[in-house]
């Protein structure tokens, strides 16, 4: 087979896998392949190869003159097998196809100054591209994006978007991790969505899995045993290879991904996935590695990676002077059980351990997770690490996500499992507490389409993903009796991932719900006090077992969220301090939950006098402090 020109100084490569345009012409190749003795290069359809040269620790690279963007190619490994680029930046017909050579310079960014997001400014908003429109795709997304940005949504979490077999599926199931998915358009139509949404003032992160790889079309075995590692097991596929002997081709794999998802889609950060499964005995952990690598990919703009750890490790969002990973933020799902309990009564499963009460409310908005080293009797061990120093800006709090939302068996949302009063309590206390908020699409209207599990694999692997799901679903008590199995809504149906298409025609159609979420996302964008509390000055008490109060601020600017889940409450007596107004100031009701603008019955007038306090039951009222001239 012919042999690729001998490497030119290639020091103008952004990244060291992958196809890259040459600034001479051609496309430039490399690739670690190990495994093998030789490496070439197929283009489109050609029956001739051009071999790639090799290189010191199992890389092989070269120019290929007649290679091109916009053309297709496959690697021929030890002239056997023709296979796509693992860091392939396209794959135009699914995993099993030819990888494409894409050019990023040829889309010219609009909004190239963009700085990102500022921490008080964080609103974030889950989306599935697949089920956000029912086009499934960047351009449909896109010009729902104005919407969100009148909602008050100031950053998008993408779940996953690399590209995976199938027709539909959530994304967790990855193989191409350096190719946006066909799905949902061409890798130039992404970057489009990118920076008309930074065009509205809101940043992108995206949900990245580098915990496993999914079951079909993950070619990395042929390149580099060393790719997975034997020494750890996770709950979807082979652990990935981070802390061997040969591991630092692999960090470097995905570090580079972390990059490139920074410099050539211009994102604002990382989520990621299941963290609890990165294993990594090295000095420097490789979520530390990533985390660097993206703050180093955006000089002079703010970036934000966030993790889903199951154990609640605060070690991720330490600094690295204390021996954390640097991380900003934790999805926490403690508030979410609670909520959750609170909201629904629900308690078996992972909930069991949740009352729902006031005081979990109160403690989670002063320390962030309740559990912080205490025996969690669900899995039988101690949970969590101590976080109780750690900013609010360090968490992230929901009422609903996908996977959460999909665990209700029917993908029922929480519109549909609780009282319309509490759902707009619990909404106020997410919107307006002191920790990050975070809604999953649809959440904003009440959406009446499900988001249920859904995926689009061989008949072969499909009965095991069902068998998968029904067991998992099995842990819920309420869903192992028998009639329960004639519900169970097939993952591999194409009508359940239609199902799970939202229609934003009900933004208007259920105006009163989506009215209460965009004046809540209104107030704090607003009120510098709810915006960014100081962990100094967030208090909290607990007026009834489900009725509780926080205090934010400090001085005569001061606010009081009064959250009451159960039944009317009225105080003759109150000796609680947080209570009290400020000096010179009296409490004026700003915000009711049960306006009713939002579908409320109105609320009383409030006065802390000799007859004490009056709330009703399943309501959230915010209070501010004016001063008593004012106010007489």
């Amino acid at each position: 087979m012919p042999s690729a020109r001998p490497s030119l100084a290639n020091d103008w490569r952004r990244f060291p896998v992958g196809a890259e345009p040459a600034p001479g012409g051609g496309v430039h190749f490399r690739v670690w392949a190990p495994r093998r003795q030789t490496v070439a290069v197929i283009l489109g359809d050609a029956e001739a190869a051009t071999g790639l040269n090799p290189e010191p620790g199992g890389y092989f690279s070269g120019i290929v003159r007649d290679a091109k963007a916009g053309g297709t190619y496959r690697f021929l490994l030890d002239d056997e097998v023709a296979l796509p680029d693992p860091a392939s930046r396209f794959q135009p017909d699914g995993p099993h196809g030819p990888s494409m050579v894409i050019d990023p310079a040829s889309y010219h960014w609009q909004h190239a100054e963009w700085r990102g997001v500022e921490p008080a400014r964080r609103v974030l908003y889950e989306m599935h591209v697949g089920t956000f429109t029912g086009e499934g795709t960047w351009a449909a997304a896109g010009r729902e994006l104005p919407a969100l940005a009148e909602l008050g949504v100031t950053m998008l979490e993408l779940m996953p978007v690399s590209d995976f077999a199938g027709s539909f599926g959530w994304g967790y199931d990855g193989v191409d991790l350096f190719a946006p998915t066909r799905l949902y358009g061409t890798p130039d139509e992404f970057r489009h969505f990118v920076d008309t949404a930074h065009g509205l003032g809101i940043g992108v992160i995206l949900d990245v899995v580098y915990n496993h790889f999914g079951p079909d079309g993950c070619v990395l075995r042929e390149y580099a045993e060393a790719y997975f590692s034997e020494r750890y097991t996770t709950d979807w596929g082979d652990a990935i290879n981070f802390d061997d002997a040969l591991a630092r081709p692999v960090r470097d794999f995905f570090v580079t991904n972390a990059r490139y998802w920074i410099a050539e889609f211009q994102l604002d950060g990382l989520r990621i996935d299941a963290a609890q499964n990165i294993y990594d005995d090295s000095p420097v952990h490789i979520l530390r590695e990533i985390t660097d690598a993206v703050r180093g990919e955006a000089p002079g703009r703010t970036t934000y990676v966030i993790a889903e750890d199951e154990p609640q490790d605060s070690r991720l969002v330490r600094p690295a002077s204390e021996g954390g990973f640097g991380m900003d933020a934790l999805w926490n799902d403690d508030w979410h059980h609670s909520a959750t309990v609170a909201a629904t009564g629900r308690d078996e499963a992972y909930y069991a351990d949740y009352r729902g009460t006031a005081s979990e409310f109160v403690a989670a908005a002063r320390y962030g997770f309740l559990y912080q080293g205490q025996w969690y009797k669900w899995q039988q061990q101690r949970r969590g690490t101590p976080s109780r120093d750690l900013p609010p800006s360090r968490f992230v709090h929901y009422l609903q996500n996908h996977d959460q939302v999909a665990n209700s068996f029917r993908g029922q949302r929480l519109h549909e499992l609780t009282s319309p009063r509490a759902l707009r309590a619990l909404t106020a206390l997410l919107l307006l507490g002191p920790q990050t908020p975070m809604l999953f699409q649809g959440q904003e209207f009440a959406a009446s389409s499900p988001f249920l599990y859904f995926a689009d694999h061989t008949p072969e692997l499909m009965q095991l993903v069902r068998k998968g799901r029904a067991e998992f679903l099995g842990q819920f008590a309420s869903l192992k009796r028998s009639h329960m199995a004639e519900l169970f809504i097939d993952p591999g149906d194409p009508r359940t991932f239609e199902r799970s298409r939202l229609d934003h025609a009900e933004r208007d159609r259920h105006g009163p719900i989506f009215a209460l979420h965009r004046d809540l996302l209104a107030l704090r964008r607003d009120d510098a006090v709810l915006r960014e509390p100081d962990t100094a000055t967030i208090d909290g008490a607990v007026l009834a077992r489900e009725a509780f109060v926080l205090r934010l601020g400090r001085g005569p600017d001061e606010r009081l969220l009064v959250v009451n889940l159960g039944e009317p409450l009225v105080l003759t007596r109150v000796p609680e301090p947080l209570l009290a107004p400020p000096s010179g100031a009296e409490w004026r009701p700003r915000w009711s939950s049960e306006d009713p603008a939002y579908g409320g019955l109105g609320t009383p007038e409030f006065a802390s006098t000799m007859e004490g306090w009056s709330f009703p039951g399943g309501c959230a009222v915010l209070f501010e402090a004016v001063s008593s001239a004012e106010e007489s």
